[in-house]
């Protein structure tokens, strides 16, 4: 193939891919605007009792010279 057909079929994806992530962009902007965005659910917290046992099994130094 030639080296100018090859960057012309390069360039075409490109601006394809720039325009599907603008239109994406712009469909989660509105969603944002209306207020329509699910962020997700945020993870389960640790209880305290087994988040400070498991901070006590560290070591008290890790890496450093």
């Amino acid at each position: 193939m030639n080296r100018n057909v090859i960057i012309v079929i390069v360039l075409v994806v490109l601006v394809l891919l720039t325009a599907v992530q603008a239109i994406q962009l712009s469909s989660l902007k509105s969603s944002m605007s209306t207020g329509n965005v699910n962020a997700g659910s945020a993870p389960a917290q640790s209880s305290g009792a087994s988040a400070t046992s498991s901070i006590q099994d560290l070591p008290s130094m890790v890496g450093g010279c």
